[in-house]
């Protein structure tokens, strides 16, 4: 769940990490925060739901690489060194000019990597997503993002970036979102639907099985994240408006993906690997630290 974006603080975010995790305990006793992947799986087993955080921009570290183990110890479990446009780590996937990681980015991706929480490329731009392949020391993923080859969009990545994160280890994630699929009417959830098998379809065939899962990026608050957009004009562009009021693939209809896959010829270890095998064991990689 995510915690902060860039226009948030250490203290936004950290007020956000607390009251998620008071708000599981007290008033969803179905949701357990978690530190570790033990603790994913074994709230699972007794059919419960874990929580972890990530960090959807590296802004709320205030530029102190010391607040990436701070985050970590609040259960923040990966970030986005950038998020649509350039900051002090390097450019987002809505700058005009890229010139990937900046040096203090770079020294962000190595802290992560020693501190063990895990470097996502999603909403970082094409050169920065490159960079961070490059030089991180432990599987790096794009949590949220569909192939830029089945449609073309300033968030969707290349096949290079597929392919170098693949090399690391890591995942693509395939989201639910309508502007990212292109398939965005009020009334497309089917539509999405297959959309979003098209994407795993096709990045399965691009870099192989064990590298594609699924990160809907859906929005429980909807309404309020649509009003963020136009509220906080800077962090986002007409990429995000073009096409209407965002639509979401609901996590009813994404648990439903399965039937599609079997559809397409998907067998029973490929889908648990896209529905979360493959997540599964880049965490237990990056999340080696866990005390």
């Amino acid at each position: 769940m995510n915690v902060g974006y860039s226009p948030q603080t250490r203290a936004d975010s950290t007020a956000i990490a607390k009251s998620f995790a008071w708000q599981a305990r007290v008033e969803f006793p179905e949701i357990t925060p978690v530190f570790t992947v033990d603790g994913v799986v074994e709230i699972q087993e007794s059919g419960g739901i874990a929580l972890a955080f990530d960090l959807e921009d590296s802004n709320p570290l205030e530029g102190d690489l010391a607040n990436v183990s701070y985050f970590y110890n609040l259960g923040v479990r990966s970030m986005l060194p950038t998020y649509n446009y350039m900051n002090a780590a390097g450019c987002g996937c809505l700058d005009l000019a890229d010139t990937g990681l900046s040096g203090y980015g770079r020294d962000l991706v190595a802290e992560m990597n020693r501190v063990g929480m895990t470097v996502d490329g999603s909403h970082c731009s094409v050169q920065t997503g490159l960079d961070i392949s490059a030089i991180t020391q432990r599987a790096m993923i794009y949590s949220h993002s569909n192939l830029r080859r089945l449609w073309e969009h300033p968030r969707n990545i290349t096949d290079d970036q597929a392919r170098a994160c693949a090399e690391t280890g890591g995942v693509i994630g395939i989201n639910g979102v309508g502007i990212f699929l292109g398939v965005n009417g009020p009334d497309d959830d089917q539509a999405r639907l297959s959309a979003m098998a098209d994407h795993i379809e096709e990045a399965v065939g691009l870099v192989g099985i064990d590298h594609v899962g699924i990160g809907s990026d859906f929005s429980f608050d909807a309404d309020d994240f649509r009003e963020e957009i136009e509220q906080n004009p800077s962090s986002f562009s007409e990429a995000y408006t073009a096409w209407g009021p965002l639509q979401w693939t609901p996590p009813e209809d994404v648990l439903t993906l399965d039937q599609v896959l079997r559809e397409r010829g998907f067998d029973e270890p490929s889908i648990e690997a896209v529905y979360g095998g493959n997540f599964a064991r880049v965490a237990r990689e990056v999340w080696a630290t866990d005390g």
